[in-house]
């Protein structure tokens, strides 16, 4: 009965989420580093876990041991990006640091036990990997000292992208401590790029793109679409292992900005999957570690090289050159006693970005690698918890020619550099009926 009290204020939890902009993140390159503050403080770990309501983002088959509960959370993150060009010719060298610093990003989710071996549940998250906002004035284009951008364009530089993820999920112990689950997922999507007027067949500049007037400065374009993600969960006398498949997300283009992205606005979602394990046989430990793999080389617009010889919003137009990742996450919990527990974890992801495509990745540098986390759940009498995470992403940077070497001439164009380290505090509510 309790639980049918709950799903009301979910109810409304969940139509107040799907208003709010999502602000976007890197740290796994375009993937946040853990969905749910108990799986964040263990450094994202949790295929084999059942650990809350946040197997639609996680692993859908955990749903089956969570129980019915509901989960809703807050993430404070504060990513520091920065971008340097050096050796380049006279008014194109200069640096700046991305303005945007705060980003609050909220998660709900429910799960209901419907029978001691069937369950129904939604997550509600964010996700995406690229926000930046770089002030003008630190260039000389030829328009005059101090006009430009760091890429020549004449406002601020910079890229917003939001997403939501709606996931419903369906789990099933279709035998003891050994279950399946299914999320359909539902995404929404919205971007919008300042700054870029160089690469809009600017006048004295080469012609770039395919669809002039669809490259930058369109205000905000949105678009919507589905993919699944399935899995298996599965315990052996104190050892847990869980598998996850999570399918390419099919989106609607963004028409806004036809000329920028590959296939004429097209900005699909990647598909990832990979194994997780826990050992639970230990006294009042629990130890957790992931393996990820996310197929970045299956999206035009974030795989292709920067240069391609094919204009900006072709079919094989340029993209981010982002290469697909091994992401292992490695996380530890411990029971202090019954009120109090305590995590720690640690993540590293391969890095997306080589030196071959830093230029167009001033807009979206995310290059972090090493990440270490801690956390902790208090539990209280009335079944009700607070648990919070801390994760900090250690700075890192790649260098490497600028794409105006193939426009101004060998050498003219320098070197350039793009750099991030980031911080996050999350918290989170949860109740168990």
């Amino acid at each position: 009965m309790k639980a049918r009290f709950a799903v009301r204020p979910l109810a409304a939890a969940i139509c107040v989420a799907a208003m709010l902009p999502l602000p976007s993140f890197a740290t796994d390159g375009y993937f946040a580093h853990g969905y749910g503050m108990r799986a964040k403080g263990m450094g994202g770990a949790s295929y084999g876990l059942g650990l809350d309501a946040f197997g639609g983002a996680n692993n859908p088959a955990g749903m089956a041991f969570a129980g019915t509960r509901v989960d809703v959370g807050v993430d404070w993150f504060s990513p520091r990006r920065s971008a340097e060009r050096t050796g380049a010719a006279p008014g194109l060298n200069g640096s700046v640091d991305s303005d945007s610093t705060n980003f609050f990003i909220p998660e709900f989710g429910f799960n209901y036990q419907m029978q001691p071996d069937l369950a129904l549940g939604i997550t509600v998250y964010g996700n995406g990997g690229m926000n930046t906002d770089y002030k003008t004035g630190q260039l000389n284009c030829g328009a005059g000292p101090n006009t430009a951008n760091m890429l020549c364009g004449s406002t601020s530089l910079g890229v917003d992208l939001m997403q939501l993820m709606i996931a419903p999920t369906l789990a099933w112990q279709f035998a003891p401590k050994q279950a399946v689950g299914v999320a359909p997922i539902f995404a929404y999507q919205r971007f919008k790029a300042e700054g870029l007027q160089a690469f809009d067949n600017a006048p004295g500049f080469p012609p770039f793109t395919s669809a002039p007037g669809f490259v930058t400065n369109k205000g905000y374009d949105s678009s919507t679409g589905f993919g699944f993600r399935i899995g298996y969960q599965g315990e052996f006398d104190g050892f847990r292992v869980g598998a996850v498949y999570s399918s390419k997300m099919s989106m609607g283009n963004f028409d806004e900005y036809k000329g920028l992205f590959a296939e004429q606005g097209g900005f699909d979602i990647p598909a990832s999957y990979g194994l997780g394990f826990a050992y639970t046989g230990m006294k009042d430990w629990t130890l957790a570690f992931d393996w990820v793999y996310i197929d970045y080389s299956g999206i035009p617009s974030i795989a292709n090289q920067a240069l391609t010889g094919a204009p900006l919003g072709a079919s094989n137009g340029p993209g981010f050159g982002w290469q697909s990742v091994n992401v292992f996450k490695l996380g530890a919990e411990y029971q202090l006693n019954p009120a109090w527990t305590l995590r720690a974890g640690y993540n590293y992801s391969g890095n997306p970005i080589d030196s071959a495509n830093v230029t167009f990745n001033i807009i979206a540098p995310g290059v972090v690698q090493h990440h270490l986390t801690l956390g902790f759940t208090y539990n209280m009498p009335d079944k009700s918890t607070i648990t919070m995470a801390y994760m900090h992403a250690f700075d890192n940077s790649v260098t490497g020619p600028s794409l105006f070497n193939a426009v101004l001439g060998p050498g003219a164009g320098g070197n350039e550099k793009i750099s991030m380290y980031q911080n996050s505090l999350g918290i989170a509510w949860g109740k168990k009926f």
